[in-house]
């Protein structure tokens, strides 16, 4: 039997870029909630993720029934029949999400070729801030699962199948439920978290002016990795799919923002923002 240190090590080796764009999760989540909030949700989300796919091997829900094919098992971290780094995935994928949420419904402002998200604490843990979260989850996997599927033609490698097939090149529209469903549990778990710990927040993070947009370009480097593996591996169409949905975020996402600055109303939003977190005083 393989070594833990072995399997840890392997598991590294055969997924580096899950672990980079979570150290990236880990830098932007401490440097905008703190480093216990990203610790904590990093262990919770783990545990939530584990236990959904866990269910839909065996029960089918909620993403529909699949099989992970085994391939890499002696070769990398398995956790009773599930992918250590599968469900590691989804913390990262669940914060990025939340704060491209918070983007969509925050005021910003610009100053001096800085974009500050006016976020306030009403925002962060708010039921639309929720959803959106969970949409925009859905939305990545939209452009992830059905290339994963596919992962015998690039250096994935052959990981799940669904024994049914789907709809959407392969992937049933149960697995974009189930996607909604946990995301939305991830981020009212990442809320709660926030919320219980109050003020203990690691307050450092307020030195660096560009740490709310860590985690939106976090989302936005996991859709252009996907998109590009897409292409390598010649599904045009698929890549062309999910290029529309790319733009159609985006501009979704502008347009939400056409109250950039100026005028009472940014005042107002920024009073409401320093007024929840104070430390922020370096936005003025």
């Amino acid at each position: 039997m393989e070594s833990l240190a072995g399997l840890l090590f392997g598991t590294i080796a055969l997924r580096p870029y899950v672990f980079i764009f979570l150290l990236v999760y880990l830098i932007g989540c401490s440097l905008h909630l703190g480093l216990k909030r990203a610790v904590s949700f990093c262990v919770a989300g783990y545990f939530v993720t584990w236990l959904s796919e866990y269910s839909s091997i065996h029960n089918g829900f909620p993403y529909g029934y699949y099989i992970y094919a085994g391939t890499t098992m002696g070769r990398e971290l398995w956790i009773l029949g599930v992918p250590f780094m599968d469900s590691l995935s989804y913390v990262f994928l669940a914060y990025a999400s939340f704060s491209l949420a918070l983007l969509a419904v925050s005021p910003v402002r610009l100053e001096k070729k800085v974009i500050y998200i006016l976020e306030t604490k009403g925002l962060r843990y708010s039921l639309k801030t929720t959803v959106l979260g969970a949409l925009f989850m859905t939305c990545l996997d939209v452009i992830i699962d059905p290339v994963a599927l596919r992962g015998e033609r690039w250096f994935l490698g052959k990981i799940h199948e669904y024994p049914a097939g789907g709809v959407y090149f392969g992937v049933p529209i149960s697995n974009f439920a189930g996607w909604f469903l946990v995301g939305f549990i991830l981020i009212l778990t990442l809320q709660r978290i926030d919320k219980y710990l109050g003020e203990a927040g690691d307050i450092t993070g307020y030195r660096f002016s560009w740490r709310y947009l860590i985690g939106p370009a976090l989302y936005y480097s996991v859709l252009l990795f996907n998109l590009c593996i897409t292409f390598f591996i010649g599904e045009y169409a698929m890549a062309g799919t999910g290029f529309f949905i790319v733009v159609c975020l985006t501009t979704l996402l502008l347009y939400s923002k056409v109250r950039l600055s100026s005028g009472g109303e940014a005042e107002a939003a920024l009073s409401a923002h320093l007024n929840d977190f104070p430390m922020a005083e370096t936005v003025k």
